[in-house]
């Protein structure tokens, strides 16, 4: 028996496996050891995770998350371990996950668009490349919180017509100064700004709106893609904003000359076959 999870900023996506096959599945909050304490991670789990287990002793537990680089890799084994017994762990990025589940162990470009933004190329076995994502301030381009970040921006900057504004500020209750509190004065701002992205998916026959979502694909696609050998490796995709605006995704590869791979919500199936 084995537990996996795939964990973004927003969510983390748990598995729980035997003999290559899922036996349950919960979803908890993102877990992310860069912007939380070993003690926050563990709490989240003693809370959140093990009321949903049928069991809390596997086998191996095999984390992928979004900020578990080298340094925090301890830290987040010893958060785990703490309320699961299990013999073995491993951490990754969630990068990885998306190589392991959407590329197996054949070469590919692979992308994650969630709340976030990354890419790597994947040799089969290893990440060989990966360009920084940077996060949402300096980079993260096509990922949610940058969708809501270009969305709120140009809604508050007149971009957008007054019909749209108005519809927006009411949809979510929201007001400028509101908007300006929750972004630069509570945490998380990431995932606030991503909760307001699928406004863009229930507006996409808006022409200044769908515009702006293919700009920002085709600007994560030039800005990120275009530094591996796009032109022989299929690009692949995970994350459920290439999986929502699949179309207009698949509109800025094809301008971007490139051979599209799969495009899946999650990896978890191919990392439940991935670690069989």
């Amino acid at each position: 028996m084995i537990l996996i999870a795939d964990s973004g900023s927003t969510k983390t996506d748990w598995c729980v496996a035997e003999q290559g096959k899922q036996v349950q599945r919960i979803i908890t909050k993102g877990i992310n050891p860069f912007f939380q304490s070993e003690e926050e991670i563990s709490e989240e789990i003693r809370s959140a995770l093990l009321p949903e287990l049928k069991t809390s002793v596997f086998d191996a537990l095999y984390f992928y998350g979004a900020g578990c680089l080298p340094e925090k890799i301890p830290m987040m084994c010893q958060a785990l371990g703490k309320y699961i017994d299990v013999k073995q762990i491993e951490v990754n990025s969630d990068m990885l996950a998306a190589a392991h589940g959407l590329s197996g162990k054949n070469p590919g470009i692979v992308c994650i668009l969630g709340t976030g933004s990354n890419s790597c190329y994947y040799d089969g076995e290893k990440i060989a490349n990966n360009v920084s994502p940077l996060g949402f301030i300096l980079g993260d381009e096509g990922g949610g919180a940058v969708l809501g970040k270009l969305l709120v921006g140009d809604i508050l900057k007149n971009q957008l017509s007054a019909e749209l504004k108005e519809k927006f500020l009411q949809q979510f209750d929201l007001t400028p100064g509101i908007i300006i509190e929750r972004v630069y004065r509570q945490p998380f701002p990431n995932r606030f700004l991503a909760t307001l992205s699928p406004f863009l998916a229930q507006n996409l026959q808006e022409p200044a709106i769908r515009a702006l979502v293919l700009n920002a694909f085709q600007s994560f696609l030039n800005r990120n893609v275009k530094q591996y050998d796009y032109k022989t490796n299929p690009v692949h995709f995970a994350g459920s904003v290439a999986y929502y605006y699949r179309e207009i995704l698949e509109e800025a590869i094809h301008t971007c000359g490139m051979q599209l791979g799969t495009i899946t919500q999650s990896p978890m199936e191919g990392l439940v076959e991935y670690h069989h």
